[in-house]
């Protein structure tokens, strides 16, 4: 295959440099050459120098452990280093090692710039937008137009800035687009600190002022203005995304961002909801909650619901009904809704006179009779009962605890301890 017998060179630094021995496996290759990617990535603490070397090093050679199917790794072991720079082993693309940091990291190994082999395109973020709807919004559907205002690639340039379609290698951070700085902690102890370059804006490029393209002076995008209709779909919940993909600012070797508003409901006067269901806070009369209730609820749109009790039914406090089918539309199955829960209270009277509590006691069960006799009743002692609000109570005791609590605290010396002394 040769014409002559290759002299021998250096045959084991590859191996020493991932500290491997030269017998090993493919697998622990790989698994080597992953723990010194990470290792010496910047990212990780590594020396961007250093990086460089060893992609240079194993980059040119990355065949060794990706192509077991060629002769490579076999004149690597049996002739060196200088063989395979000959050119022996074939030729063929390989692997390149920036594409295996990207594997291991999602980017290039310099965090963003580096080799253009390297360069990926980057995903835009994202643009997030509140968007305040009303309940009868989510109950009914609804659709609102909105303008917004958006980056598109410049069309007069296509995006590239200039009037010729070239630009200049950034000196300032070598075409990278990022710069690394150290920083000093302390004694023995730098820290390695990555940041888009100043002079580039992280483009990792530069553009003369004479080149400049006059639509986008060099910036590459210009402003848009564009409508979004937004559809909002009956049942919708609040917090729920509605996403226009791609439609978030364009910028030159990036994937365009999405659009993304986030629904955000406005709170009802009358209507609380809790997923699928609807609540409604309804107060009767005692009168209403003994003898029954008839009234009219307007529901979210617009239709007259009669709410009326059963004959003879008697509402007790704090008790719930529901309604079949009168709640919320179930996303995408607007057919379906879920129920209507109305809460009851009663409201009872102040006071009665002596004629009313004789009208009431003549129609309501009697009361139960007392198991006293009225000798027994007359060694009771009497009370008197008197109206209380609880949450008045609760912070007037709290604060008088607290004040207790000050004035221990201010005590000189505090309160001496008695000691026993040991005869």
């Amino acid at each position: 295959m040769f014409g002559r017998a290759p002299k021998k060179s250096d045959n084991t630094r590859y191996y020493e440099i991932l500290g491997v021995s030269k017998n090993a496996s493919q697998d622990d290759l790989k698994k080597a050459y992953k723990k010194a990617a990470i290792k010496n990535h910047p990212d990780k603490g590594g020396d961007p120098e250093k990086v460089t070397d060893f992609l240079d090093v194993f980059g040119l050679r990355i065949e060794l452990i990706y192509d077991v199917q060629t002769e490579k790794r076999e004149i690597y072991d049996q002739y060196g280093e200088d063989a395979l720079k000959e050119g022996m082993g074939g030729g063929g693309g390989g692997h390149d090692p920036f594409d295996i940091f990207q594997s291991f990291f999602g980017g290039s190994p310099f965090g963003g710039g580096g080799s253009s082999r390297g360069r990926r395109q980057r995903r835009g973020e994202d643009v997030v937008h509140p968007l305040k709807v009303s309940l009868e919004d989510l109950y009914l559907g609804t659709s609102k137009k909105l303008s917004l205002s958006r980056n598109v690639l410049c069309s007069k340039c296509n995006g590239k800035g200039s009037k010729s379609g070239n630009s200049t290698k950034c000196a300032g951070c070598q075409g990278t687009g990022m710069k690394v700085s150290i920083r000093h902690l302390g004694p023995s102890m730098i820290q390695q600190m990555q940041h888009p370059c100043n002079e580039c804006k992280g483009t990792g490029e530069t553009i003369s002022d004479r080149d400049r393209c006059p639509q986008c002076k060099g910036e590459k995008v210009v402003q848009e203005k564009k409508v979004l209709e937004v559809h909002v779909e009956k049942g919708m919940q609040n917090g729920q995304k509605i996403t226009f993909p791609g439609e978030a600012d364009e910028a030159p070797d990036t994937i365009t961002g999405d659009i993304v508003f986030v629904l955000q409901q406005k709170e009802h006067p009358k209507f609380k909801r809790k997923a699928e269901d609807l609540f409604v806070e309804h107060t009767l009369s005692l009168t209403e909650s003994l003898c029954g209730f008839q009234f009219v609820l307007t529901h979210l749109d617009g239709r007259q619901l009669l709410i009326k009790s059963n004959p003879g039914e008697v509402v007790k406090p704090d008790s719930f009904k529901a309604i079949n089918d009168e709640g919320m539309p179930i996303y995408q199955r607007p057919f379906m809704k879920g129920k209507l829960y109305i809460h009851f209270t009663v409201e009872f009277p102040e006071s009665l006179n002596p004629d009313q509590v004789k009208a009431l006691e003549a129609v309501l069960p009697s009361r139960p009779s007392s198991q006293l006799t009225d000798m027994e009743l007359d060694e009771c002692e009497e009370t008197t009962l008197h109206d209380v609000n609880m949450e008045e109570e609760s912070r007037r005791k709290a604060q008088a605890q607290q004040e207790a609590y000050e004035e221990d605290d201010d005590m000189p010396g505090g309160a001496q301890r008695v000691q026993c002394a040991q005869q």
